[in-house]
């Protein structure tokens, strides 16, 4: 099992506060020498009014913020978690994608969704209609690029380009799926390198657009459902990363009880197929993350381990 540190989502609203004299570098340091194998940033480049009333949230620009953790750490991973295909044309995203795998010499993974939120496809310009269809051509013109071959795909022709620097990871970083939907996890098992689902009610399944997905047992069928699919057409096994239960449910507990919570779990998530669990500290300032993120260490990581 490996670790994935999710940036808290809702610091970013109270970013200068949040951070106080600390940046992203610090942030990237203390998850790195706690002993997480990866960092996460999210991606709303412009969300409405009326859905961070609702609990939604704001965050950095992912490639920037990513970037800069990348050149304060040295073997922590960077994940995209997630990029939304339609907000941007295919080749802005594969250089800026190769251009981060290559400064962080390979140390990106590049998590990707269809998107859910309209108001913000809206005001980008952005497809809402067809987003799926469009993530799908995005990940085969992003990897023709990257090949340094011609794409003939019908909504991104692209012929005597050419891209550098290209990724230093083989083929592209690995490409993770986003999603609960049958098209997320058929697009996980066929274009895909590992697949993300959400742990979520119903009533949250309403605004995200995906599937509720409530227990353990649901998600390991899942899982065995793609790996046999996978298996079958001759691919290799997915990673899955995961935002565990107990993150929902552990809101108001402090750090020491989540991680013992989740500790006595983790050998039931890596038996339904988890290879990486996220976690989001509810940290409220940089100070008691850093507390945070070392119990976490201590109570979780190390145990694991």
């Amino acid at each position: 099992m490996r670790f994935l540190l999710m940036f808290p989502m809702r610091a970013v609203k109270y970013h200068e506060r949040w951070l106080g004299k600390a940046d992203l570098g610090d942030v990237a340091r203390v998850v790195e020498d706690a002993g997480f194998d990866a960092i996460a940033m999210t991606e709303h480049p412009y969300p409405d009014d009326r859905w961070l009333a609702e609990g939604g949230h704001h965050s950095y620009d992912p490639f920037v913020s990513l970037a800069y953790m990348a050149a304060a750490t040295r073997r922590l991973r960077l994940v995209t978690y997630v990029l939304v295909a339609a907000y941007r044309n295919p080749y802005l995203s594969a250089k800026a994608i190769a251009s981060l795998d290559s400064v962080s010499r390979g140390r990106l993974t590049v998590g990707m969704a269809a998107g859910y939120l309209r108001s913000e496809f809206d005001v980008l310009g952005a497809d809402f209609a067809n987003r799926g269809a469009i993530l799908d051509d995005t990940i085969a013109a992003m990897r023709d690029a990257w090949a340094g071959r011609e794409h003939g795909g019908e909504r991104f022709p692209a012929r005597g380009h050419s891209m550098v620097p290209a990724p230093v990871q083989l083929g592209g970083p690995p490409i993770w799926i986003g999603g609960n939907s049958r098209p997320a996890r058929r697009r996980a098992v066929r274009l895909g390198d590992g697949w993300m689902p959400i742990a979520q009610t119903p009533e949250m399944a309403a605004i995200t657009r995906t599937p509720p997905l409530e227990t353990i047992e649901e998600l390991a069928e899942q899982v065995a459902a793609m790996h046999a699919d996978r298996l079958a057409a001759g691919g290799a096994s997915l990673d899955v990363a995961f935002a565990p239960f107990e993150q929902r449910h552990g809101r108001g507990a402090d750090a020491a009880e989540f991680a013992r919570d989740l500790g006595a779990r983790v050998g039931a998530y890596a038996d339904a197929g988890v290879t990486w669990l996220t976690i989001e500290p509810t940290s409220r300032s940089f100070a008691d993350f850093r507390d945070d993120v070392g119990r976490l260490s201590e109570l979780l990581l190390e145990p694991a381990r």
